[in-house]
């Protein structure tokens, strides 16, 4: 595991970043598999009832809706973990789209390669694994007042059209409430 990043480098290099609003693209796909493993197809079906057809999610018993497809920066994840190897903190979306509360509020409907799908209220919090793998500092400042609305943990989707997603697919914004 590569050396974890402290907060004033971490908060220089975010500041460097910049990703499109309105449409940009699928970087990886990630099933989630039992035992913290971790599948990157180039295709995954996002499914209504299902979510992410193969992740560990669509094998709950009570799946939520409101946590069915995870989706991350891409710039984000690789700087978070200084590598490609972003896998393991556990999205099912690694995306270039700015996933900012101001960009992506509640009720924003995007467009993944064929699926249709629409951010939740549920906030994506890291947990503990989220913090050992990506350092303590990274994780705070995910957490910070300051940082906290840029959402660069992420976003939690609920699919509202099932359809396949590809690596290299189409992400747009169809409507913003």
């Amino acid at each position: 595991m590569p050396p974890h990043l402290d907060t004033a480098r971490l908060e220089r290099e975010l500041a460097q970043l910049t990703v499109p609003r309105d449409a940009g693209r699928v970087v990886k796909v990630v099933q989630r598999l039992p035992g913290e493993r971790r599948a990157c197809p180039e295709v995954v079906r996002l499914d209504v009832a299902g979510g992410t057809l193969g992740d560990r999610w669509s094998l709950a018993t009570l799946p939520k809706l409101a946590a069915q497809v995870t989706a991350m920066r891409a710039d984000v994840a690789r700087l978070m973990r200084q590598g490609d190897d972003y896998e393991i903190l556990g999205d099912n979306l690694f995306i270039e789209l700015d996933t900012s509360r101001d960009n992506l509020p509640e009720g924003t409907r995007l467009r993944v390669g064929g699926a249709l799908v629409e951010v939740t209220p549920k906030p994506h919090r890291g947990c503990s694994k989220f913090e050992a793998r990506v350092g303590r500092d990274a994780w705070a400042l995910t957490m910070r007042e300051d940082w906290e609305p840029r959402q660069l943990r992420g976003v939690h989707f609920r699919v509202l059209e099932s359809g396949d997603v590809q690596v290299g697919d189409r992400i747009a914004v169809e409507s913003r409430p």
